[in-house]
């Protein structure tokens, strides 16, 4: 097997298919990027040729890896990718991702200005003092930065809950920078049980409208991530969609009498752990820090070289789930930090060495992010964003 070494991340040579292949490290995920350009592709094609779709790779792709993953996207014609912060910006465009937008969702702090610029970055702004600082920016040196506003419509974290007016007499005031995007974010767009959605949106209309009145329009409207695609929310869709979650795979479960999910997407992230050692415990025996479990009867342990640092939750401990040899099986005891328990009396075929599949399918057994955010009471997000940087990429 041909190995391409890139960084910490490495690239499968082809012909290899996903059944095939086992990677030579401890814990690692595959990431398929065929997957991810089907996930977009199919986002493109629910929202329609009118509406640009920004890909939202912070947060180092909710774990896949920025860096391939905007190669990818790029490829398919992505005009737009989303990050967090200004760092997270810089590094995407020295890893040579120039052809694309780079909107910084998170804004700036006053020392990352001169990034801003030196990188070609497009902040998001969140009050009226940021808009006269990016303005100031802009004067300083001398190139017409955009930006995007965020409205606060109701979630209660970054965006500026300023009237209209006071946005107009803002903008009157500062000529160098301009304004190209209206943004707000919703708090709710999966849950069909509350009105939250439908009062953002008409708050987030009502300061729009009232800009346009004023001659004062934004060529980019936007206030839907994936739940609101998902869902079909087009009266949210605008000119501009941030898709994140759907283009790993996932689109969050709906909450109350919702319309048929639209999207189409499937994961693209398998992740594996091998087995350290595979060794019998006789009745009685306990297992991990604090004897949290006794063995009822005498079974087969593995030991994974994989805990709670490389991502694996402490939750799950006593309560979690793998799949060895095409079976799901319990983890027992209490997760470690390096190591993790599981159950393997149901088959001998496995041997220190074999691979475990923590995310991802074997032969008719399957799990994902979801359900392992629900037995360990959190929320696919925090899953795949807590795959550690030390588990290693592969790309297929």
């Amino acid at each position: 097997m041909a190995w391409e070494q890139s960084g910490i991340r490495l690239c499968l040579v082809p012909p290899f298919t996903i059944k095939e292949m086992s990677a030579p490290f401890r814990s690692y995920v595959l990431v398929s990027r065929e997957q991810i350009a089907r996930n977009f592709r199919n986002v493109r094609s629910v929202v329609g040729p009118q509406v640009e779709v920004a890909c939202v790779v912070k947060a180092d792709a909710y774990g896949h890896g920025a860096l391939e993953v905007a190669r990818v996207l790029s490829a398919e014609g992505a005009k737009w990718l989303a990050v967090s912060s200004v760092d997270e910006g810089v590094q995407l465009r020295g890893g040579g991702i120039h052809g694309a937008r780079i909107l910084v969702m998170g804004g700036f702090l006053a020392y990352e200005g001169d990034a801003v610029v030196e990188f070609d970055l497009t902040p998001a702004i969140h009050s009226l003092a940021q808009i006269r600082d990016v303005d100031r920016l802009a004067a300083a040196s001398g190139k017409p930065i955009r930006y995007h506003l965020k409205i606060d419509s109701g979630m209660g974290r970054l965006g500026t809950r300023a009237s209209a007016a006071e946005i107009l007499a803002t903008l009157a005031d500062t000529r160098h920078a301009s304004m190209e995007g209206l943004m707000t974010h919703f708090a709710s767009a999966a849950d069909y049980t509350s009105p939250q959605t439908a009062a953002q949106l008409a708050y987030f209309h009502d300061i729009c409208q009232a800009l346009r009145l004023a001659g004062i329009s934004a060529p980019h409207l936007h206030t839907s991530s994936t739940n609101a695609i998902g869902y079909g929310r087009t009266e949210g869709w605008h000119t501009l969609v941030r898709a994140g979650h759907a283009l790993y795979g996932y689109v969050s479960p709906a909450r109350g009498d919702a319309p048929p999910r639209l999207l189409d997407v499937k994961p693209a992230l398998t992740w594996k752990a091998k087995l350290l050692a595979v060794k019998e415990l006789p009745e009685g025996a306990l297992v991990g820090y604090g004897g949290s479990f006794r063995a009822a009867r005498a079974m087969r342990i593995g030991i994974l070289g994989a805990g709670y640092a490389d991502g694996i939750f402490h939750r799950l401990s006593n309560r979690g789930k793998v799949i060895a040899d095409g079976k799901l099986t319990a983890i027992l005891g209490t997760v470690s930090m390096d190591l993790t328990t599981i159950d393997l009396s149901h088959t001998t075929a496995l041997a220190a060495g074999d691979d475990v599949t923590l995310l991802g399918t074997e032969g008719e057994c399957s799990l994902d992010a979801q359900q392992l955010a629900k037995v360990a009471g959190t929320i696919s997000y925090n899953i795949l964003c807590s795959i550690s940087a030390r588990v290693r990429r592969v790309y297929v």
